[in-house]
């Protein structure tokens, strides 16, 4: 039986011994929880996205209830989709593959987002990619959700993105009336900018509980632009999606990507031996925001070895050592 050596944190005396997970996840969950917000659900530390799940070759329903289940073995109980990913196929295959599990569902945390609209084999009257975060479209896409996932309630909903084109107002009402009706339990936004986020959470009877950002290695604006210390102001935790930039640091044409090799490399012995993915984790869990990363694999080994991510804590000069392997630069 395979084993892998994962990093815990050890509340006891604060070290970080390894301890050995096998196949059989014969251990208790590794992932902490938290709130989003004081008056959110409890979500997983880290979520697993699903955004490429049906990828060729694309998994059965029974392989991705495994996937699934490895993750709720590590406590890694958030699930985060989108009413667009994979063509607007994947909500409906997490659903065939949650049904196989009479309970599964009960024992995760659905988070969708909604609002982005494209032609594609299901509606090819559609002429141009567009939003829509009228309140209507929300409501209407939401239950859609539902029927796909095959659930009466989902705990987050994200507007996906903003829509140049719809008032705050009228996004707002879609959102109060479906937390009212129990089938959202919280509500969010993603990729929105301060200015954006302020403006719709003044219409909402319960405040937006986070802000989904691209944030990682290569793209650090949440910490420059204000969104990050927005969160941290109003106390509300932000999701941090593509921590790992799509696979580029680890592309070994990419400059960047081979300074953070060689910082990875010289600092892992203090991290017993944590790999460059690792350590991108913990410096994204470092931020004092407290970003909840979305892991992003098809690969069990590494939804297991990110899971071990929690259990590393940057010393502050090692932070910021990776801030400047990844700039090219030092701090000004």
């Amino acid at each position: 039986m395979l084993a892998l050596s994962l990093l815990l944190f050890n509340p006891l005396n604060g070290n970080f011994p390894l301890r050995t997970l096998d196949s059989a996840f014969n251990t208790s969950p590794m992932i902490p929880r938290l709130r989003l917000a004081p008056h959110s659900p409890e979500f997983s530390r880290i979520a697993y996205g699903t955004w490429r799940i049906i990828d060729e070759p694309a998994p059965t329903p029974q392989e991705l209830n495994r996937r699934i289940q490895t993750c709720l073995e590590l406590g890694m109980t958030t699930l985060d989709t989108a009413e667009i990913y994979g063509g607007y196929e994947v909500e409906e295959a997490l659903g065939r593959a949650l049904a196989l599990t009479p309970g599964l569902r009960d024992k995760l945390e659905i988070v969708t987002k909604a609002g982005i609209y494209v032609p594609n084999k299901f509606h090819p009257e559609r002429r141009t990619a567009h939003y829509n975060a009228t309140g209507a479209r929300m409501v209407k896409s939401l239950e859609k959700s539902l029927r796909f996932l095959g659930t009466d309630h989902v705990e987050l909903l994200l507007v996906h993105r903003p829509d140049w084109l719809t008032r705050a107002e009228d996004t707002a009402k879609g959102l109060n009336d479906l937390v009212r009706s129990g089938k959202v339990r919280s509500t969010g936004v993603s990729n929105y900018n301060v200015h954006q986020f302020s403006l719709l959470n003044s219409q909402m009877e319960k405040p937006l509980v986070t802000n989904q950002l691209e944030y990682h290695f290569l793209h650090m604006e949440p910490i420059y632009d204000g969104t990050f210390s927005q969160c941290e102001q109003l106390g509300i935790v932000p999701m941090a999606w593509s921590p790992m930039a799509q696979g580029r640091i680890f592309d070994p044409k990419n400059e960047a990507a081979v300074r953070l090799k060689d910082a990875a490399e010289k600092m892992a012995p203090r991290y017993n031996g944590a790999t460059l993915e690792q350590l991108a984790y913990a410096w994204i869990l470092a931020h004092p925001s407290k970003p909840m990363p979305i892991l992003g694999t098809n690969k069990v080994e590494r939804i297991q070895s990110a899971a071990a991510s929690v259990g590393i804590t940057l010393e502050r000069e090692d932070w910021y050592a990776l801030w400047e392997a990844a700039q090219g630069r030092r701090i000004p």
